[in-house]
This record gives C-alpha cells, sequence and structure tokens, in this order.
C-alpha cells in the first residue's frame, strides 16, 4: 500500500498566522510594541479592554466574542518578592531572607489572583502573556459573567455556572 503525498503545501489558518507573528517578532512588530507599552505604562494597573491583543491565544483559552466575556490586561511588578524588614536583631543580615527571595508562584498566577479580587463577582478563565519591559509584564486575563444568560446556554462554557468552579484560582 502506498502513501499518499500532498503536491500542495499545508494551508495555514488565521490563527497559525497571528501565532507565527507573535513568535517570530520581527522588527516593524517590535517597534509596534514598544508604541503600545510606553501607552500601557501611563493606564491603571488593571484596564478592562474590548478586544484581545493576541487573538489567537485567547481563542485557545475559551474566549469568544459575546456578552458575558470581559478582558482585563493586568500590570504586574517584575522581579524578586520583597519581605518586610523586621530589625536584625544580632542576626547575620544575610539569613534574614530580605535579599534574593523569590515567590513559589509565577508573576501570571499573583496577577490572575490580583484581578480575582479586583472583580470578585467574575470568573477568571485564564491568562497569557502579553508584553515586558524593565519593570514591569502584562498579562490579559479571560473572565467570564457566570450570571450572563448567554453564558449559562452554551454548551462549552456553561460549567462555569456550577458552583464546585466558583473561584477556583484561589485553589491553585
Amino acid at each position: 500500500m502506498f502513501k499518499y503525498i500532498s503536491v500542495y503545501p499545508m494551508v495555514r489558518n488565521m490563527y497559525q498566522h497571528i501565532r507565527s507573528t507573535w513568535q517570530k517578532q520581527k522588527f516593524d512588530i517590535k517597534d509596534i510594541i514598544r508604541e503600545r507599552i510606553m501607552k500601557w505604562r501611563k493606564e491603571p494597573r488593571f484596564k478592562k479592554i474590548d478586544k484581545p491583543t493576541r487573538l489567537d491565544r485567547a481563542r485557545t483559552l475559551g474566549y469568544k466574542a459575546k456578552g458575558g466575556f470581559i478582558l482585563v490586561r493586568v500590570r504586574i511588578g517584575r522581579g524578586g518578592r520583597r519581605r518586610p524588614l523586621y530589625g536584625r536583631r544580632g542576626r547575620k543580615p544575610s539569613k534574614t531572607g530580605l535579599s534574593r527571595y523569590t515567590a513559589k508562584k509565577s508573576l501570571q498566577k499573583i496577577a490572575e489572583k490580583r484581578v480575582q479580587k479586583k472583580y470578585p463577582n467574575l470568573e477568571v478563565l485564564g491568562s497569557y502573556y502579553v508584553a515586558e519591559d524593565g519593570r514591569s509584564k502584562w498579562f490579559e486575563v479571560i473572565l467570564v459573567n457566570p450570571k450572563n444568560p448567554e453564558i449559562k446556554e452554551d454548551k462549552n462554557i456553561k460549567w462555569v455556572t456550577e458552583k464546585q468552579h466558583r473561584r477556583k484560582i484561589f485553589r491553585r
């Protein structure tokens, strides 16, 4: 039995093209991202947005452009975790655990938890990386309103409305 070999090249869909441009980070895209970051620095820490910056990533996480889905761009400070200073008390300063202390959670998980605290009536569906500079990282978090009738009718996402999935981000 012979194996069928296609003469035509593989046809890529729109989301694959978007993903490849994000992965390549061409020079013109870097300039666009740099301009966006300059605007985002002046915005508040949590900013509701109309459309996802990375449509391919948002769709893979379950985002749909319909009622009940909300997108929030969140800014997180980069670097290690800061611990409160409690004094030296006759101990070696290097053993106080103030410097070189890293959190056990990623910045993305911290961003999701902060957004959940900010919007307690919504549920976090997922998040993805958008950009970073020397001081901050930006993530976009997809939120779902479980009380929305469109969400309750959608067979793929209505699991969010069930009681056991309430505030699941805090159990990770």
